[in-house]
């Protein structure tokens, strides 16, 4: 039962990183032109991303269990829909919107590994590869959370 926990769990945390590998995707290049001192940043996140999603896959087959490796959230198909179509309508600062968005998604992918902590269902190995797998998430959410800084500079 306890196993069976642990692995739904970590696909719970599949789901979020498969989210987070589509949605960096969905941005990419949009919008390095005005912020390429970011590029790379957002490519280590990207590069993160595959490894923290192989380390998942890694935990649930470990554990019998099959990984949803294409899987990714409804909130996540949701919220990469909505920046498609908020993209598709020229603005002025569709270059922070995306940026913003991706602060976004990364405040919501640690709130997911933090819940996946809290709640008890992770084995005791999943708990530390996961909460390390946490402490990155929240760095890069930091880096990309700097964006009062990069709105400043275009005023």
């Amino acid at each position: 039962m306890e196993n069976n926990k642990t692995i739904s769990a970590l696909n719970e945390l599949l789901h979020i990183t498969n989210d987070r590998i589509k949605g960096f995707e969905s941005v990419e290049g949009q919008v390095w032109e005005s912020y390429s001192d970011l590029k790379g940043e957002y490519d280590k996140m990207i590069s993160q991303s595959k490894i923290m999603k192989n380390e998942i896959i890694n935990l649930i087959t470990e554990r019998g269990g099959n990984p949803d490796e294409e899987t990714s959230s409804l909130a996540g198909s949701l919220h990469r829909t909505w920046i498609d179509i908020k993209n598709s309508i020229p603005t002025s600062n569709s270059d922070k919107e995306t940026l913003e968005n991706v602060v976004f998604g990364e405040k919501h992918a640690i709130e997911a590994y933090d819940n996946a902590l809290k709640s008890g269902d992770l084995c005791s190995e999943s708990s530390k590869i996961i909460a390390e797998q946490l402490r990155q998430l929240r760095i890069s959410y930091h880096q990309f959370n700097n964006i009062e800084h990069y709105k400043k500079r275009d005023e």
